[in-house]
């Protein structure tokens, strides 16, 4: 049986979990499922999961409005030791970020915390979220 790791080295230990569904909002729920999964196994709390479960949901709202008909939804999860950093991306009809002046967006950067959105070159947007395990509120 192996000894039990330093508590420096769990700090350092990084989980990659990604999840490639059909950008249909009849998937979301697989993804709010596995969000919850994944943020219990970092000890956060029930109303931490709930947060997040609602703003992986919030952003997939914002990105499959401007999904490519037929294409998936990506979502990677990245787990490092209190934190998760989620990135949610589609390939989009006209490559446009979610606008930031949103009541939407409000709500999402409530719940997540840290907030950000980017466009690639074949038009992809990305909307990345990253929660710390007993953050209050915003970070």
């Amino acid at each position: 049986m192996p000894a039990e790791m330093p508590a420096d080295t769990k700090a350092a230990v990084r989980d990659m979990v990604t999840v490639k569904l059909p950008a249909d909002s009849a998937y979301l729920s697989v993804l709010r499922t596995a969000t919850a999964g994944l943020a219990a196994r970092l000890d956060f709390t029930l109303d931490e999961i709930e947060d997040l479960r609602i703003a992986v949901d919030e952003a997939c709202a914002m990105l499959l409005a401007q999904a490519v008909p037929g294409t998936d939804l990506e979502c990677q999860f990245e787990l490092t030791g209190d934190a998760m950093r989620i990135a949610v991306s589609v390939l989009t009809v006209d490559g446009v970020e979610p606008s930031r002046d949103t009541f939407a967006w409000t709500v999402l950067s409530s719940l997540a915390g840290d907030v950000d959105s980017t466009v690639g070159a074949d038009d992809r947007v990305t909307v990345m979220l990253r929660k710390r395990r007993g953050a209050a509120g915003a970070q």
